[in-house]
């Protein structure tokens, strides 16, 4: 699944407020809901789920990225929100580094190999250098939405 069929340019934070890796889920949880992504009434048990994987291991993947993510019932399709910090979030990285990206996603439960392939997708295309510059160097939501829409990653 590529990040435009999950993304739009309203489920993007050009600059995150959170300083670690749980404000930061909460933060971009908080806007999926703004955006009816995911239900208020089902917003607490998402969060908890979120947080659950994120608990058996940090999804700070290093290189400054960081991919939450998990599999619920209590979705019917694969959502996500993006979001940046220029002054870097403690992820509890595997490479011990702050992370400055930061991609959350949900995909329906029972939808393991989707669940994988979106992982292992998203991970590809964020750490791709040239990637990664180009939404450093953005200005706002826009800029970082029509980067992520219209980028290629070399194979």
């Amino acid at each position: 699944m590529l990040l435009g069929e999950i993304l739009s340019e309203e489920l993007i934070v050009p600059e995150l407020q959170a300083s670690d890796r749980w404000e930061t889920i909460t933060e971009l949880l908080d806007l999926l809901m703004a955006k009816g992504q995911i239900l208020e009434k089902k917003r607490p048990e998402i969060e908890a789920i979120v947080r659950k994987r994120e608990s058996s291991m940090s999804t700070g993947i290093g290189s400054g990225i960081g991919i939450p993510h998990a599999s619920t019932d209590l979705i019917d399709t694969a959502v996500g929100a993006f979001g940046r910090s220029s002054k870097g979030i403690n992820f509890e990285a595997l490479d011990s580094e702050p992370v400055t990206m930061v991609m959350l996603f949900l995909v329906p439960q029972g939808q393991f190999q989707k669940h994988l392939h979106t992982l292992r997708d998203i991970a590809k295309v964020f750490r791709d250098k040239d990637f990664q510059s180009k939404l450093a160097a953005a200005e706002d939501s826009v800029q970082i939405w029509d980067i992520i829409k219209n980028f290629s990653p070399a194979d």
